[in-house]
């Protein structure tokens, strides 16, 4: 997955679709912590690097249409 268009810190965060880079969304659930696609848990926010603002999510998320399996072969 790509990055947002903008860097968004924790307290940017909103419910609601999230367009990246490149033109695809998933979506984020603030209800009950930060949740995307609704599956993978936000664990860690506003980790400064030197490209951005990272979060670390507790899984891998995929674009649309790709196979998990085609990327072991």
């Amino acid at each position: 997955m790509t990055t947002p268009a903008a860097a968004l810190g924790a307290a940017d965060v909103t419910t609601g679709d999230v367009t990246t880079v490149e033109g695809s969304t998933f979506m984020v659930n603030t209800s009950e912590g930060v949740v995307i696609n609704g599956t993978a848990n936000v664990t860690a926010t506003d980790i400064v690097a030197s490209s951005g603002v990272t979060h670390v999510i507790d899984e891998v998320i995929l674009p649309p249409g790709v196979d998990p399996t085609a990327l072991l072969g």
